[in-house]
C-alpha cells in the first residue's frame, strides 16, 4: 500500500505519521514581502521581539510548514508557503546597536531573542485573503482570523495546516 503525501518537498513526503507542525509568520510587505523571499530563496526570520512569538520559533523544527502572511497592507492574507530550514538560534540583530531591533539586554551569554531560517516552497498566484479565511467554515477558528491576534509568529493547527496546503 502506497503512502499518501500531505505535502512533499526536496523529495521528502510527509504523511499522517510525520508529526510536522504548521506555523504562520506575518510580515509587512514594505519590510519583507513574499517577493523578497522568492528572490532570496531563504532568509533568517529575525527581529521578533515578542516572547510568545519567540517561544513559537523555539518550537519550530526543520521541515515544518510556514504560511507567509502579508500584514499591514491590502490585501491582508497568506501570500506563500515556506518551510523551516534552520531551527532556532540567537538573533544577532538584538546585539547589533546599529540595527532597529537592538536590545541592550541581549548578550552573547544570554541572547534573549532567537530566529529561525525559512526557505521558500511556493509563492501563491493569488493571496488567500483574511476575508476568505474568515468566511471559510473549515478555517473558522484559525488564530490569524481571530480578533486581537497580533503575534508575528503563531501556530496553525494540524487540521488548518493540512486544509490550507490543499488550497495552495
Amino acid at each position: 500500500m502506497g503512502t499518501t503525501c500531505i505535502y512533499s518537498s526536496n523529495n521528502l513526503c510527509w504523511d499522517e505519521t510525520h508529526r510536522m507542525n504548521y506555523w504562520l509568520v506575518k510580515s509587512e510587505p514594505r519590510s519583507y514581502a513574499i517577493d523578497d523571499l522568492a528572490q532570496d530563496k531563504e532568509t533568517a526570520w529575525s527581529g521578533v521581539r515578542n516572547y510568545q512569538a519567540r517561544n513559537n520559533m523555539r518550537a519550530m523544527r526543520n521541515g515544518d510548514i510556514v504560511f507567509f502572511y502579508h500584514s499591514g497592507t491590502a490585501p491582508l492574507g497568506i501570500a506563500g508557503v515556506a518551510e523551516v530550514s534552520r531551527e532556532a538560534y540567537p538573533d544577532e540583530t538584538a546585539q547589533d546597536s546599529a540595527d532597529d531591533h537592538f536590545d541592550k539586554r541581549a548578550t552573547m551569554e544570554k541572547p534573549i531573542w532567537e530566529m529561525v531560517d525559512i526557505r521558500l516552497v511556493r509563492k501563491l498566484k493569488e493571496v488567500i485573503t483574511l476575508s476568505e479565511l474568515k468566511k471559510d467554515p473549515l478555517l473558522a477558528n484559525i488564530l490569524v482570523a481571530r480578533s486581537g491576534q497580533r503575534l508575528s509568529v503563531m501556530t496553525v493547527s494540524r487540521e488548518h495546516g493540512e486544509y490550507l496546503l490543499k488550497r495552495v
